[in-house]
């Protein structure tokens, strides 16, 4: 079927006057948008999410306590099972599955708190020598945004890929442990303190995970 057919079935009430290219287009971001969505409410999935303009916010120890603790209070209270993470300066990436079938939710609910905490300890962080210029960043990130009050401290998207295998799931595994020696922070996954590469070496007293003994 040609592009033009495929468009007009899908999208017939506005395929009058848009031009091949801009329908191929369309047609692409219709189709990765909708890729990019929790499907499988009781699916296991990666995520990846990044501040506003890819800022490195998280270079102190007080910034990177307050997602350990979202994340041990989303395990306790909310249905979290994690299986892997890893915390960069300016990203996060995910391992999780919602066990009350809510992930959209789940991730919804932990992105808010922790934007919310983040910004509340800049705020009153007295030696924060960049506080004026993140809270600009926030700010101008935000502004012109219906749903947004004031600040804006993560990207909207997550890009969830759900993780339908365990070769998947070790792939998806081995590059979240990589990514901070890939950024050239360390030469060896279990030196970067926030990943769960020390939690596969039996080192969990920086964040607790979920049992992997079903990955092998």
């Amino acid at each position: 079927m040609e592009v033009q057919e495929l468009f007009i079935l899908l999208f017939p009430t506005i395929c009058e006057g848009i031009s091949c290219s801009c329908r191929i287009k369309f047609l692409y971001f219709r189709l990765m948008s909708r890729n990019y969505k929790f499907h499988n409410k009781e699916g296991l999935y990666f995520v990846s999410f990044a501040t506003v303009y890819w800022l490195d916010v998280f270079t102190r120890q007080i910034y990177f306590d307050v997602l350990v603790k979202s994340i041990d209070y989303c395990r306790a209270k909310k249905g979290m099972e994690l299986y892997a993470y890893c915390f960069m300066p300016n990203h996060i990436h995910l391992i999780f599955r919602s066990s009350n079938n809510d992930p959209s939710g789940l991730i919804r609910d932990f992105k808010s708190h922790t934007a919310k905490k983040v910004i509340e300890t800049i705020e009153n962080h007295s030696h924060e020598s960049r506080r004026e210029w993140l809270l600009e960043m926030f700010s101008s990130s935000g502004k012109d945004k219906s749903n947004i009050s004031k600040y804006q401290f993560w990207q909207h998207h997550n890009k969830p890929i759900e993780l339908w295998s365990v070769a998947v799931i070790k792939q998806k595994t081995d590059y979240i442990h990589n990514n901070p020696v890939v950024s050239g922070f360390v030469t060896n996954p279990i030196d970067w303190k926030y990943s769960s590469a020390r939690n596969y070496q039996d080192d969990h007293t920086v964040l607790e995970i979920d049992d992997t003994g079903f990955i092998g």
